[in-house]
């Protein structure tokens, strides 16, 4: 066979990535021609890419070639891929053809490009949100995925043209796009000119005329709704009028948690942070906030939920902090376990347990883990070529030898992997390497070591990756470096350092080394549950009754992924694994990286100094999580997302709702008579909830986030609509219409409190206090909209949730942290020459400042929930900050700082 392809051919993209999965079921010429060029003698106009098939016929469509290469590789036809072929050719493509001429023809960008073509991407993304699967016809890539992959790249691989709230379709996206038939189809065709090779191509074509693709609005009810039947909205109907009476009996609090048999056990650990540094916004999303999020709406579904996370405190990295210091090793650990845990408790993380490795109970387990191994014959004794600093007198442990990658040939390759290319590395094949602590040149020395025999345990780790995989929720990327590092080969990997800060290694000639962290490092998991509860086994050595979700960022995946299950399946003692890999890529910085020693970014102990509330970094954060490819912190977008998401939209309705139950109707819930539309309307907020639930149950937390603003725009629109404002002051029937849209709207408000708790903690809090939303609405979320504010119920007193962020504090932030903080010396706590502010505003303060002390004297004497009266003494201190500011008196200086 022979395939003709040309450069800039758009068809050419799939027909290569499609011919790289049938490789080796036949031979196969590519030959690269002219787009001028006949190949197919009897069409009448030149026609690429062509497969000439070795009976001498031609097949000269995309789709033909791709499914000509799919059935040799042995794939089976179906009616659902054969549909989406259908609906490439009719629909996409010519939405496709008009966006791509815009942009790359007549120069034109922004919606003017995306606007073509957007109704064809909701689609897809919808489409795989519904069946949740990570590709369109189902758990494995088809013929429909390289087609419509290739038709799309041209354009999605500028990330300005793949809208970020469809988050389905940018996780199927970047899925493909990493696999190596489709990067070098996309390397052949594009030749690194990106969608500008396709330009020689698009002029040649006819422009488009007026596209009529109806673009896709952001406020899609009615469509929706129309889809709903009778029986649907009567169903939703009769579970939103039972109410309370709805809801299963409150979970008793366990102290310890414990799996409980026939219920469903969650065992949720995120990342363990390093010891020796300040994690900054990407650390937090990657690992702790998003296992937060999980851990609180696990708890919401009444699942018997653990949630655990420590400092990773053992290595050349914490000897080291403790040199630069001054401190002992012991000393680093405790001071920085210290700062993680502030700035965790900051950002409200809701960990049952936050440990840390430096105990006797990681010794014990490490080792027991250690002699089940090499009794069993999975540890092999190797004498090792290592780098030596000689003028730090010591070995350098692989994170603290830099130079350059031997494999992409990136700068800033790590002595054990690239952060670039991923890939693995002894640090002894660095180019140019350099000790990162005093930057001299490390020799060559040797030294006895233990590995830990992964091919030996290779057969077993794909037995139980075909186990688990399969219906699991490990994430893309996580399943994509597991299985490059399998096609790889595995090798045996040291699990000893020549170190004194570590786990001490419990065999005879190695008395003088420690394990190598990322060894123990992972089994840190389970010693801070035995530290927690002498029954952590119970957790830990439970697979059939466990599921065990992991968070991090995707350079851990190997670790987690593979060598912890390769240790705890060689050690034979029925440890529970990993059934759920939740990685994220990196959250980048503006236009860069963060860096501590350049003052770059918002690092976890500046976040508290920017009179930013934590919901607000919460919410903002996990907004831009970086799920399908890396996303970057923006200043100007959080500015955006505040005062558009937030103020005007979430807080707008619910402060609008709750508003008109306490001006119109006297603090009570009005009676509701609900209509067709209103009914119909309880049917949507039911649906969309119970998309908010597969979207949490799948992880995909970004995405269901996304859930929770498009119930509260439906509510902004249902009031806009119906104007109870209006109503109120008319007729009997005028007024009693204004009382149902109120109390259907408070008890949208109610939901959105509830959906909101794993989000914005703090938020959720406030709003189920003003509304005085009953205990158990506020501690369960079931799958069905409920009326949890009948009429009759008494809210309490309502006031706005947020506050906009202005320009010109933005900007502020934007120069304080864009490589200032290291050389500006902090803002002096004593103000000497403030200028006062105006007797009225003053008043207006201490009025202010009296009347929130009241609500924080009430929550107390009520013994509310205490992160609701943290919140409400938070505002109270904020209020007396600015009341001083206004009054010219000195800030008080915090306790435990001095002033500098």
């Amino acid at each position: 066979m022979r395939l003709f392809v040309s450069e800039g051919a758009p068809g050419s993209l799939p027909v290569l990535a499609a011919a790289g999965r049938a490789q080796g079921r036949a031979e196969l010429l590519i030959s690269t021609v002219g787009p001028e060029e006949c190949v197919v003698p009897f069409l009448t106009r030149p026609k690429v890419p062509v497969l000439q098939l070795d009976s001498g016929n031609y097949l000269f469509s995309t789709s033909a070639i791709c499914r000509y290469f799919f059935l040799l590789s042995g794939w089976e036809q179906d009616d659902l891929t054969n549909q989406w072929l259908e609906w490439e050719a009719t629909e996409l493509q010519p939405a496709l053809s008009a966006a791509l001429y815009y942009l790359v023809v007549q120069g034109k960008k922004g919606e003017d490009v995306l606007g073509p073509v957007r109704r064809a991407l909701t689609h897809i993304d919808q489409s795989l949100s519904r069946r949740s699967c990570p590709f369109l016809a189902g758990e494995t890539e088809s013929l429909a995925d390289v087609v419509l992959w290739g038709a799309l790249y041209p354009l999605l691989q500028d990330p300005a043209y793949l809208p970020e709230e469809l988050g389905a379709l940018h996780s199927w996206f970047q899925t493909l796009s990493s696999q190596e038939p489709c990067q070098r189809a996309a390397e052949t065709v594009l030749k690194q000119q990106g969608v500008l090779a396709l330009r020689p191509y698009l002029q040649k074509q006819p422009q488009p005329g007026s596209f009529e693709g109806r673009a896709v609005s952001n406020e899609p009810e009615e469509e929706e709704l129309a889809t709903l039947s009778e029986e649907e909205i009567a169903m939703a109907v009769t579970a939103w009028e039972k109410g309370l009476e709805s809801l299963p009996p409150l979970r008793p609090q366990q102290n310890p948690v414990l799996p409980v048999a026939g219920e469903r056990n969650v065992l949720i650990t995120s990342a363990l942070p390093y010891v020796n540094n300040v994690p900054h916004l990407g650390n937090i999303i990657g690992c702790v906030l998003s296992a937060d999020v999980f851990a609180r709406y696990s708890r919401l579904r009444q699942w018997n939920t653990l949630y655990l996370c420590g400092t990773d405190e053992y290595g050349t990295a914490t000897e080291t902090k403790a040199m630069e210091e001054g401190l002992t090793p012991q000393e680093i650990c405790d001071k920085y376990h210290a700062i993680h845990a502030n700035i965790y408790r900051w950002f409200n993380i809701s960990f049952d347990i936050f440990g840390r490795t430096t105990t006797p109970q990681q010794t014990k387990i490490t080792q027991d883990i250690f002699q089940r191994l090499l009794t069993r014959g999975f540890v092999l004794e190797d004498t090792v070529e290592q780098l030596r600093c000689e003028r730090c007198a010591r070995f350098l442990a692989d994170r603290f030898v830099e130079g350059v990658c031997p494999f992409c040939g990136y700068e800033e390759a790590r002595g054990d992997q690239c952060d670039k290319c991923g890939k693995l590395i002894n640090a002894i094949e660095l180019k140019k390497p350099q000790c990162k602590v005093c930057r001299s040149c490390p020799v060559v020395k040797s030294s006895r070591h233990l590995f830990l025999d992964l091919p030996k345990l290779e057969k077993r780790l794909e037995e139980w990756l075909g186990k688990t995989l399969p219906g699991s929720d490990w994430t893309p990327n996580a399943r994509f470096i597991i299985r490059s590092w399998l096609r790889d080969g595995l090798k045996p990997r040291c699990i000893t350092r020549d170190l004194k800060w570590g786990t001490p290694v419990p065999l005879e000639g190695f008395e003088d080394k420690v394990f190598y962290v990322w060894f123990d490092a992972t089994i840190g998991y389970l010693s801070i549950t035995a530290n927690y509860t002498d029954q952590w086994e119970r957790w830990w050595k439970n697979p059939e009754q466990v599921n065990l979700y992991q968070f991090m960022a995707k350079d851990n995946v190997p670790f987690h992924g593979l060598v912890f299950p390769c240790s705890a399946l060689g050690a034979e003692d029925n440890y529970t694994l990993v059934s759920h890999l939740i990685a994220t890529e990196y959250l980048n910085y503006e236009d860069g990286k963060f860096s501590k020693s350049r003052g770059v970014g918002v690092f976890g102990d500046m976040a508290q100094d920017t009179g930013i509330p934590a919901d607000i970094w919460r919410f903002y954060l996990l907004y831009i999580r970086p799920e399908g490819q890396d996303s970057a912190f923006s200043w100007t977008d959080m500015l955006l997302k505040n005062n558009s998401e937030l103020l005007n939209n979430l807080g707008n309705f619910i402060n609008r709702a709750g508003m008109f139950v306490s001006k119109f109707f006297g603090g009570y819930v009005p009676e509701m008579v609900l209509t067709s539309d209103d009914r119909r309307l309880v049917a949507h907020v039911t649906l969309e909830l119970q998309h908010y639930h597969q979207l949490l149950e799948k992880v995909r937390i970004r995405e269901a986030l996304r859930s929770i603003l498009t119930i509260s725009r439906h509510g902004n629109q249902y009031i806009q609509v119906n104007e109870p404002w209006k109503r109120i002051k008319g007729s009997e029937a005028d007024r009693q219409r204004a009382g149902t849209v109120t109390g259907l709207a408070v008890n949208i408000a109610a939901l959105l409190s509830v959906m909101l708790q794993p989000y914005m903690p703090t938020v959720s809090a406030t709003i189920q206090a003003q509304l005085q939303l009953p205990l158990p609405a506020c501690s369960i979320l079931i799958t069905n909209f409920l009326c949890t504010l009948p009429a009759g119920h008494q809210i309490g007193t309502v006031s706005p949730l947020f506050q906009k962020l202005e320009n010109d504090q933005i900007e502020s932030l934007r120069q304080r942290f864009g490589g200032g903080q290291a050389r500006v010396p902090p803002m002096p706590a004593v103000v000497e020459a403030a200028a006062t502010a105006a007797p009225q505003q003053v008043q207006v303060l201490m009025d202010e400042v009296t009347r929130q002390g009241n609500i924080v004297r009430e929550l107390k004497a009520q013994k509310a929930d205490k992160n609701q009266v943290a919140a409400e003494v938070a505002k109270l201190l904020d209020l007396k900050k600015q009341l001083a500011l206004a009054e010219g008196k000195p800030l008080e200086t915090p306790k435990g700082k001095k002033k500098k």
